[in-house]
């Protein structure tokens, strides 16, 4: 018997509600692997699901949290053994399987990442889904050809998570960073994690044409919506964007002129990429892609009694940075 506690998310009468139950291992949604978990950390995705705010959780009850690191406790699966140092993001955990905000997690073999070696479980959540999903978009970007010659990389949401991970990725590795941010109180932020100029979004002029100044190499959007379609119009010939969010919108109102008459590529980033690409981008986080202010970017760490309390600031966009989340 292996009684533990979970932060668990249930609905009665259309309202979603989250709070900690005490389970069983059988209680658990299918896997061939359980994880006694150590670590995980707090994403937008992760505030919406557990207030209900938006749909994320597809089947309840179901447990928290869309990331988790910590040791394998058992598996069916021979590549992982017990006391292996295994993470999980993605795949679907805190959506149609129970989630990492739980001291033990069960999960498909499929979906479960050795810890790289140059990083620590802890260090492994503090990068978590936010941290991934830039990495795979700096990978995708420079196979479309991007290079620090090519001009400034601009980085909308530049406080969020993805956003800082992708200032600091970006800077090391030679780009000239612009953060797009309405935040000016975080300038100083942005620039120890390599940012060397700023736009403030509150005061930009976007202009309507279908092309406008060419003043970017290329882009990572974490915004969407009119940011995205200015992005689009800004990028220098043969510039790509990264989209990864929508905090702005899901539309996206522009024309075909800036890639037809620019050669501009607009590339999805999406963290359930095939195996390789995931292998990869996790192998190159604990080597060559090693967030180099990793200990800037940390900017909470809190126990996992304090979850609930944590959720309002990021549903209120008071956030910067990442939160780790301390499970054992």
């Amino acid at each position: 018997m292996h009684p533990f506690k979970a932060l668990r998310i249930r609905q009665h009468e259309n309202k979603v509600s989250a709070a900690f139950e005490t389970m069983q291992l059988d209680d658990l949604t299918a896997g061939e692997v359980v994880i006694k978990v150590s670590w995980s950390c707090i994403n937008y995705k992760d505030a919406l699901a557990a207030t209900g705010s938006a749909k994320i959780v597809r089947q309840f009850p179901l447990n928290g949290g869309i990331d988790l690191a910590g040791k394998v406790h058992r598996s069916t699966d021979t590549r992982f053994q017990e006391g292996d140092s295994v993470l999980v993001v993605g795949g679907g955990i805190s959506e149609t399987l129970d989630g990492g905000y739980a001291e033990y997690a069960r999960v498909p073999a499929a979906c479960v990442v050795p810890v790289p070696h140059g990083l620590s479980e802890r260090e492994a959540m503090a990068i978590g889904t936010a941290g991934f999903t830039a990495a795979l978009a700096v990978i995708r970007l420079e196979r479309m050809g991007q290079t620090p010659q090519h001009g400034p990389m601009i980085v909308t949401g530049a406080t969020g998570g993805v956003g800082s991970f992708a200032v600091d990725l970006l800077s090391s590795r030679g780009y000239e960073v612009v953060a797009y941010t309405g935040k000016t109180e975080h300038h100083d932020y942005l620039s120890a994690l390599g940012a060397s100029r700023f736009v403030d979004r509150n005061s930009l002029a976007m202009g309507k044409r279908p092309l406008e100044t060419a003043l970017w190499g290329g882009a990572v959007d974490n915004v969407g919506g009119e940011t995205l379609a200015w992005l689009t119009r800004t990028i220098k010939p043969f510039g790509s964007i990264a989209s990864i969010g929508l905090t702005g919108g899901f539309e996206l109102a522009t024309t075909v002129m800036p890639f037809i008459l620019r050669g501009v590529s607009l590339i999805g980033i999406n963290i359930e990429a095939p195996r390789e690409m995931r292998d990869e981008a996790w192998q190159r986080l604990g080597a060559d892609l090693k967030p180099q202010h990793l200990d800037k970017i940390i900017q909470r760490e809190i126990n996992f009694d304090g979850l609930l309390t944590a959720f309002p600031d990021y549903l209120q966009n008071k956030i910067v940075g990442r939160t780790v989340v301390k499970i054992a």
